[in-house]
């Protein structure tokens, strides 16, 4: 599976966004973007895109930005790199050989790879991310 990094940047905002989300308040895209050093406009195309599916809404004005629709529990990675990605497809050299058994055979351990990838980005939801984010940003302040 190859993610875009037009995915990559949907699951960093939105990890932000699940980070924020127990606090009930909209995050301003201009946060996410400068923290990451994401593109805002890039990052507006994206919120936009997943805010068509429903998985962020927005509010205008002073307090307004963008928040998860869903409990951070309910939303895995890889419904946003499906929303993002459509259905990311590995496109291997493969391909451009003749058929053969070995060909087969690695067509088989690749799609098998694949199945595997998706159900890991299927299991860990962002709710998980935050919590490996946190743990990673105490495990960085131990002496």
């Amino acid at each position: 599976m190859k993610v875009s990094a037009k995915a990559e940047y949907a699951c960093v905002a939105m990890v932000e966004l699940a980070a924020k989300y127990p606090e009930g308040q909209p995050v301003q895209i201009r946060n996410i973007a400068e923290s990451h050093g994401i593109s805002p406009r890039f990052l507006v195309q994206i919120l936009l895109q997943l805010k068509g599916i429903g998985m962020v809404a927005s509010s205008r004005g002073s307090g307004g930005g963008y928040q998860l629709a869903r409990a951070p529990e309910a939303i895995n990675l890889a419904e946003i790199v499906r929303a993002i990605d459509r259905s990311p497809e590995a496109h291997s050299a493969l391909a451009s050989l003749p058929p053969s058994l070995v060909v087969q055979s690695l067509h088989a351990v690749w799609r098998e790879v694949s199945l595997a990838e998706e159900k890991i980005l299927e299991r860990t939801t962002l709710a998980n991310m935050v919590q490996r984010t946190r743990e990673q940003d105490s495990a960085s302040y131990q002496i």
